[in-house]
């Protein structure tokens, strides 16, 4: 498979549930990139702030997201928060209902923002979360804008949250999905949005192979437009 060069940045976003994790780790893996899971890095001090005991009005936890560290490891599957893997606890329920509360407060994305930009300049990245073609990575080389139906969204993550034996029902998730969804989309900072120059693909029919080669082709043949 083709590698990309030394100095290029792919950007994904998209809402919760569209494949983004799933995807751009593959293209990663085929392309020989790094892969930055930006979501990840926001669940990760919602872990801290629950560890921690402290809520989004808490005047310590600003404080505590600076002082952390946050790393990946193993192509992006293992998030280390201050050495800890907390790979497993960030997909859980209680992360799930806090972390778009967390994400939203201006101060905590800044930090985020400057460590994922950290990274993107130490070489080839692909990234995805919700603000990377708009906000991290305006100027990106590649962007893309993964979309799925609600309920689409809903099942797929049913089926990883019942592989932790986590007890919830479909209806719950997708009620889940859609609060999130709507955080997302109308927080004052950094909302969720496609950017204009983005490929728009929707994955609610394909399979990940399909969406993978999809974007592959899109970067090595270096093609624009909208699926």
């Amino acid at each position: 498979m083709k590698k990309v060069g030394s100095q290029v940045t792919i950007a994904i976003d998209g809402p919760a549930g569209s494949g983004k994790s799933t995807v751009a780790r593959q293209v990663a893996e085929k392309l020989g990139l790094l892969y930055l899971d930006s979501g990840a890095m926001y669940r990760a001090v919602t872990v801290l702030a629950i560890q921690d005991g402290l809520t989004v009005e808490s005047p310590e936890l600003i404080e505590r997201v600076k002082a952390c560290h946050i790393e990946f490891a193993d192509n992006g599957r293992t998030i280390l928060l201050n050495t800890e893997d907390v790979s497993v606890e960030i997909r859980t329920p209680p992360v799930n209902r806090l972390v778009a509360d967390i994400a939203k407060i201006p101060e905590i994305r800044h930090e985020i923002v400057k460590h994922q930009q950290r990274i993107g300049a130490e070489g080839s990245i692909i990234a995805e979360g919700r603000d990377l073609t708009t906000i991290v990575f305006p100027h990106a080389d590649f962007k893309f804008y993964l979309d799925a139906s609600v309920t689409e969204r809903a099942k797929r993550r049913l089926a990883d949250l019942k592989k932790q034996n986590v007890d919830i029902t479909l209806a719950a998730v997708e009620a889940e999905i859609s609060a999130r969804d709507e955080k997302d989309r109308t927080r004052a900072h950094s909302p969720l949005r496609a950017a204009e120059d983005a490929i728009i693909v929707d994955t609610t029919d394909k399979t990940i192979d399909e969406v993978v080669d999809f974007i592959i082709t899109q970067i090595c043949e270096g093609e624009g437009g909208s699926k």
